[in-house]
């Protein structure tokens, strides 16, 4: 296949590259070439290298900058994947676009108080401008009348990029403590382990005589995460662990304090729970969920 891969530069597309260009010619712009606020642009470069399959991994995802910078990251995060969205009704090819867990509000409780994962058809009410423009985006793909695939995820991380795990990292060999919120949930998920499945599932569509038939019965929005749940403490604590005993830190490894989200205030209300479930995904491409 043809693949258009948006967000090279970002850990996601970054790690989609290599897997994807095993097996498919993959244009892969970067941001130099392809500006995502620019929707006339898009609309050019795709119909240009008329693709067989568009993944747009691209995101602005700048949380708390995105208060201020509301234009851009709508223009990027809505109104780039309903053009994405537009071009491949018009060339009758799908859409693969990743989302997020920030498009809820993050206060689902059960009856006894504890916090379950959501499901994909859980009632979305984002509490920030990131959340809420990434929830646009998506309803801009629906609306297209494009055959699509959206991938909510969560806490990505990677070696790769601006994310959690590097700044902890970075974090521990500047400080002898680390205070980190310990009352937000969810489940920290590598960029890897969203690679991997996502090009099983390209693999899937690519092997498929009818892929019209395989739209029809696997299009939609699906959860796609890692299994299990912690906090951001939590995770703190296991990258400790791990670098500590892989003698990957330059000094002794910093002890991680636990607060709640009110010690740490931040221009965007983050969700205290972000725990997304997955059996969807499972099920219905027959993947297995690290």
């Amino acid at each position: 296949m043809r693949i258009l891969l948006t967000g090279v530069t970002g850990q996601l597309g970054h790690t989609l590259q290599p897997i994807l260009s095993q097996h498919h010619e993959v244009i892969a712009p970067t941001r130099a070439q392809l500006d995502l606020s620019d929707a006339a642009a898009i609309a050019a470069f795709v119909a240009e290298c008329k693709p067989d399959l568009i993944i747009n991994p691209a995101a602005y995802t700048a949380v708390d900058k995105a208060e201020t910078e509301a234009e851009l990251a709508h223009a990027i995060n809505a109104i780039a994947p309903g053009v994405f969205a537009e071009q491949a009704k018009k060339l009758g090819i799908g859409l693969i676009h990743y989302s997020t867990d920030y498009v809820y509000d993050g206060s689902l409780r059960d009856d006894n108080g504890k916090l379950p994962s959501y499901t994909e058809d859980a009632p979305t009410n984002p509490v920030n401008v990131y959340g809420k423009t990434k929830l646009a985006g998506e309803q801009a793909i629906i609306a297209s009348g494009c055959k699509y695939l959206i991938f909510r995820t969560s806490w990505v991380y990677s070696t790769f990029g601006k994310n959690f795990l590097l700044t902890m990292l970075r974090l521990a060999n500047e400080r002898d403590e680390l205070r980190v919120v310990n009352d937000q949930w969810g489940a920290p998920t590598s960029a890897n382990a969203i690679a991997d499945i996502s090009a099983a599932i390209v693999a899937q569509l690519n092997s498929v005589e009818d892929a019209a038939t395989w739209w029809k019965s696997h299009q939609g929005i699906y959860h796609l995460t890692t299994k299990g749940r912690t906090s951001w403490c939590g995770f703190t604590q296991e990258i400790m662990r791990q670098t500590s005993a892989a003698g990957r830190l330059h000094k002794v490894a910093p002890t991680v304090t636990g607060i709640p989200a009110t010690e740490y205030p931040t221009p965007a209300q983050r969700p205290v729970n972000s725990c997304l479930d997955t059996s969807l995904l499972a099920t219905t491409f027959h993947v297995q969920i690290p």
